[in-house]
C-alpha cells in the first residue's frame, strides 16, 4: 500500500512540474484551407522532394524570427492568406504559397499558436519540412524585448522536451546548414539573406536553454 500511494505521489508531482513547464499558449489557428493543403504538399515536392498524403512535419529545429514590423493582427491577416503577395516577387518565383509560421509572440510576450507545430509553414528556405517557426513582433528599429526572451526559452523548453529538438537557431544562422543533410532545397541558387532575430536576442535565448544543450550548426 505505501509502494502504491508513493508511486502516486510522485505521478502527481511530475504532472504538476509538468503543468508548470508548459507556457500559457493562446490559440489563433490561420486559415489552412484546402488550397493551403495543396500548395503546401507541392512545395513539400519540389523543393524538398518529399511527397507526402499530408503536409506536416517531424520537427528536429526551431527557428526564432521577427516580423519586421507589424502588431499581433495584422501579421495574423498576412499570414491567414493562402497565397503570397504579389509584391515578393522573388519567393513567388518559387511558390505562391503565403508564407506563414507555427507561432507568434507578441512583445509583452504573449504566445500565439497559429497552427500545430507539426503542419508544414513556409518560413525557412531549405529546412521548412523539419523546422517550427517562432515569429516574434519587432524589427531592427524596434529591438525584441525581454519579455520576448523569456516567452521564447519558455517555448524552446516546452517544444523540445514535446518534439525531441536538436537545433535552435535564428533566422539569419540558417545558411551554415547549406551543404548538409538536413539541407533540402532542390534550387542550389533560392536562398535570402536574414539578419532576425539579431544576434543578442539570440545570445540572451540559449543562455535560459544552456541546459537543453540544443545545437546552432549541423
Amino acid at each position: 500500500m505505501k509502494k502504491i500511494i508513493c508511486f502516486l505521489f510522485v505521478l502527481m508531482i511530475g504532472f504538476v512540474m509538468g503543468q508548470k513547464n508548459e507556457p500559457k499558449i493562446i490559440h489563433k489557428p490561420i486559415n489552412y484551407s484546402e488550397e493551403r493543403v495543396r500548395l503546401s504538399l507541392e512545395y513539400l515536392k519540389e523543393h524538398h522532394g518529399l511527397v507526402q498524403k499530408t503536409p506536416t512535419i517531424v520537427p528536429k529545429i526551431i527557428v526564432l524570427h521577427y516580423t519586421a514590423g507589424g502588431t499581433v493582427e495584422s501579421n495574423f491577416k498576412y499570414f491567414n492568406k493562402n497565397t503570397l503577395e504579389s509584391g515578393r516577387s522573388t519567393l513567388k518565383k518559387q511558390s505562391t504559397l503565403n508564407v506563414s509560421s507555427q507561432f507568434i509572440i507578441d512583445r509583452d510576450g504573449t504566445i500565439y499558436q497559429l497552427m500545430e507545430p507539426t503542419q508544414f509553414a513556409r518560413h525557412t528556405i531549405g529546412l521548412n519540412y523539419c523546422a517550427i517557426g517562432v515569429e516574434n513582433i519587432g524589427s531592427k528599429k524596434e529591438p525584441l524585448t525581454e519579455k520576448q526572451v523569456v516567452a521564447n526559452a519558455h517555448l524552446v523548453r516546452y517544444l523540445t522536451q514535446k518534439y525531441n529538438i536538436e537545433y535552435l537557431i535564428g533566422h539569419s544562422e540558417y545558411g551554415v546548414f547549406r551543404n548538409s543533410k538536413l539541407w533540402k532545397e532542390s534550387d542550389p541558387n533560392y536562398f535570402t539573406g536574414k539578419e532576425d532575430p539579431g544576434k543578442d536576442f539570440m545570445n540572451k535565448v540559449r543562455l535560459q536553454v544552456a541546459d537543453l544543450h540544443l545545437k546552432d550548426k549541423p
